[in-house]
């Protein structure tokens, strides 16, 4: 049985729509909904959340309760990692959704929600809204499980060093649960704050942190709390840096329903030890034994020249005057803290880190040679390469 709510024509407000715009944001489109793209300078926002603390409206993600005694079940057939892992309340996981051809619909995090394996909790993309929660209707066709969308939440990341320090001061009830997280755990605060308080120490941003699901009508005070001890509104901009500086994918760029996970760097999120039958395992297992040579799979690029390497320029392996196309970039960007543009691309199985690639920047022949690296770039504000 699936029970879900309707969302309203794009483009949508978050519940912090009129924070942004009194904090200065610069509002954008993004995947449908209004949200700020920065709020003065892209560069700071990112070092803000480099060197001390940010925070992202993250509320245009979609929320999804699961419950029913088929509520695992369910689960460990629609995802390609095993939700079985998850013994401990809070407990989160993240996974591939895949289809039958081993692609990838869509990554999320599910967290189990009580101690009888009943009730999980979903967190995915805006953009895919739709065929993910078809999916989940596809899936769920015969398991006893109700699926309810949760429209009324909103969803804020706090990142940086300094997050949960000046999380805790603007919220001193909070702190010793917040001392007591550990990565990829979150904790129910309804005791604290009231019915959809809940706090999970993930993130977008290869920095310390959390991310706080509220009632939409509690999101505004708690955004301009935040601010008030210090914590910067970060936009669109640096979460796009900073994830790409941690080697994070973005859903529809490094990877989509074309691409298995072993060409988008999510092999480690497969289980596949077991003889557990889920969406896609057939076709993935098939991909494992196919041809070294058709084998692709996700790198990080260096460019230590001038110029910035772009989302869809073409790969190329140093062959002389032969400059065929043997991969693409997925995402480029100029990286604040490395003060380099960097890359994200696909390609073949056999390169190295530290090998070198060539990249046509402008489209005119004249390739620039690029450094093959091991992401991430960046991890607690240090580069990860010599």
């Amino acid at each position: 049985m699936t029970d879900t709510t309707q969302a309203a024509d794009a483009p949508q407000k978050t519940p912090l729509y009129q924070a942004h715009i009194d904090s200065d944001g610069k509002i954008v489109d993004f995947s449908g909904w209004l949200l700020p793209i920065h709020y003065g300078s892209q560069i700071d926002e990112h070092e803000a959340v480099r060197t001390d603390a940010g925070m992202f409206d993250v509320s245009h993600m979609v929320v999804v309760d699961v419950t029913g005694n088929d509520s695992k079940a369910w689960l460990q057939k629609l995802l390609a990692n095993d939700v079985n892992k998850l013994k401990k309340v809070g407990k989160a996981l993240y996974s591939a959704m895949l289809n039958e051809q081993g692609g990838v619909i869509d990554d999320l995090i599910v967290y189990l929600m009580n101690e009888e394996e009943t009730a999980y909790r979903i967190v995915s993309n805006a953009a895919t809204r739709a065929k993910d929660l078809a999916q989940f209707g596809r899936v769920a066709e015969g398991f006893d499980v109700t699926i309810t969308e949760r429209p009324e939440l909103a969803m804020l990341a706090i990142q940086g060093p300094n997050a949960i320090a000046k999380l805790s001061d603007a919220k001193p009830a909070w702190a010793d649960t917040l001392a007591g997280l550990k990565p990829f755990v979150g904790a129910d605060l309804t005791e604290i704050e009231g019915d959809d308080w809940f706090v999970a120490r993930t993130g977008y941003t290869g920095e310390d942190g959390v991310e706080v699901i509220l009632h939409a009508d509690d999101a505004p005070a708690f955004f301009n709390l935040l601010k008030e001890h210090g914590i910067q509104p970060a936009g669109l901009g640096a979460r796009d840096t900073l994830r790409m500086e941690a080697g994070m994918n973005l859903y529809g760029h490094d990877m989509d329903e074309t691409i298995n996970p072993y060409a988008c760097g999510m092999s480690w999120t497969l289980a596949l030890k077991d003889e557990r039958d889920f969406v896609g395992r057939p076709a993935l297992l098939a991909s494992k034994q196919a041809d070294d040579n058709t084998l692709m799979k996700q790198v990080g690029l260096l460019l230590e020249t001038r110029g910035v390497l772009r989302e869809g320029m073409s790969v190329t392996i140093n062959q002389g005057t032969d400059k065929e196309a043997t991969g693409i970039i997925t995402s480029g960007t100029f990286s604040p803290t490395l003060k380099q543009s960097i890359a994200i691309a696909r390609v073949p199985a056999s390169l190295t880190d530290g090998d070198s690639v060539q990249v046509d920047l402008r489209g005119k022949g004249k390739y620039v040679d690029v450094r093959v690296l091991n992401l991430p770039f960046v991890r607690h504000g240090k580069a990860q390469f010599d």
